[in-house]
């Protein structure tokens, strides 16, 4: 059945990409989800294929109850078994949409992880840079990782007193 093929083609693609078996890799999207966005990324598909997998399932074993051999479907029956066939062929352009976004997001990270290559990797930093999609929020150092606590705007921990004397502890 291509459904399974394609679940267990994306988890193949996810386990070759990033070197560790799938249970691994979910553990760490989960609890680190700064550290590797990509993986982040790839896992939720998977989880979308998963689910789209399990339709693909209910309807083929729905179309398979209504067209078994031998049965004659009743005139009633016809819309639903339509119907199925419809939904049937949606769920799997969704499982290869699905299957295409992981092959995407795995290219992306091969390319995120080659070292720089001359003038095309620092213009596309740039165009990255000036495009707004740095890594870090307006106002926060870029070194700060992106995901993590930010302080409410104005408020300035330890800070000095505006004519330069020093506080006094009262």
């Amino acid at each position: 059945m291509p459904d399974t093929a394609a679940l267990d083609q994306a988890t193949s693609m996810i386990e070759k990409a990033w070197g560790q078996p799938i249970e691994v890799l979910e553990v760490l999207a989960v609890r680190r989800p700064c550290d590797d966005p990509l993986l982040r990324s790839a896992m939720h598909i998977r989880t979308a294929l998963a689910i789209t997998d399990n339709a693909v399932s209910v309807h083929q074993d729905r179309l398979h109850a209504m067209a078994r051999p031998g049965y004659v479907p009743a005139f009633y029956e016809l819309d639903r078994l339509v119907s199925s066939a419809a939904d049937l062929r949606v769920a799997l352009a969704e499982s290869s949409a699905y299957v295409q976004a992981i092959r995407r997001v795995v290219e992306a990270r091969e390319a995120s992880s080659t070292t720089d290559r001359g003038p095309a990797a620092n213009l596309s930093r740039a165009a990255v840079a000036r495009s707004g999609l740095a890594s870090h929020a307006p106002g926060q150092v870029p070194d700060q990782p992106s995901c993590g606590r930010r302080r409410v705007a104005g408020a300035r921990p330890e800070a000095a007193p505006l004519n330069g004397q020093a506080r006094s502890s009262s």
